[in-house]
């Protein structure tokens, strides 16, 4: 009789640890989940930080100083006001997914771009693969349009302090030789 109640009060602590330790476990992965949400300010945006256009459309995100984000479970909305000099501010919102599947936004005109995005497995850092397409004038004949291609990486990180995001950004195109790489950082405005 007394082996079965030191048995069972062992049994009772042993699950008791491990409850214990598997809730503290839980605990831990959430509160070091980044969250992207909020509003944020760049000097430059995305685009021009590298000397680059990956986008010939006002509004989209990659001409953006600023943007406002919320972030959800499985996706992050990223609302704008973006403007090439000279032009009427066009707000606009675009929607990335972690699923990795691919997502199209078509300006029409041969302009547009498809991307993939994924979080990582800590929730740290969002990659963003682009390929934008564009129409440009070709040289020595500004009437005749060919299509061209950018192709764009982008690394976002959030602070540690939560307080700011640094998007790294690697460009290759037919429009120039090489590789660009650039960074552009968004400070927490609220």
């Amino acid at each position: 009789m007394k082996n079965k109640r030191n048995v069972f009060s062992c049994l009772t602590i042993l699950l008791t640890g491990v409850i214990y330790f598997a809730v503290q476990a839980q605990q831990k992965n959430d509160t070091h989940r980044a969250n992207f949400s909020g509003e944020w300010k760049s000097k430059e945006s995305i685009s021009m930080g590298g000397n680059i256009v990956c986008s010939y459309n006002s509004g989209d995100r990659m001409l953006a100083n600023t943007m406002k984000i919320a972030e959800q479970t499985n996706f992050l909305t990223i609302q704008v006001s973006s403007s090439f000099p000279g032009t009427a501010p066009v707000t606009s919102q675009e929607q990335l997914t972690f699923d990795g599947k691919e997502s199209e936004i078509n300006h029409g005109g041969g302009r547009g771009k498809k991307f993939t995005v994924k979080m990582s497995a800590d929730g740290q850092t969002m990659t963003v693969n682009s390929i934008v397409h564009l129409m440009v004038a070709t040289p020595y004949h500004v009437n005749v349009q060919k299509q061209a291609f950018v192709y764009v990486t982008e690394v976002w990180k959030l602070s540690n302090d939560g307080k700011s995001i640094s998007v790294q950004a690697n460009a290759k195109s037919n429009l120039f030789n090489g590789e660009r790489s650039w960074e552009t950082v968004f400070d927490k405005v609220l």
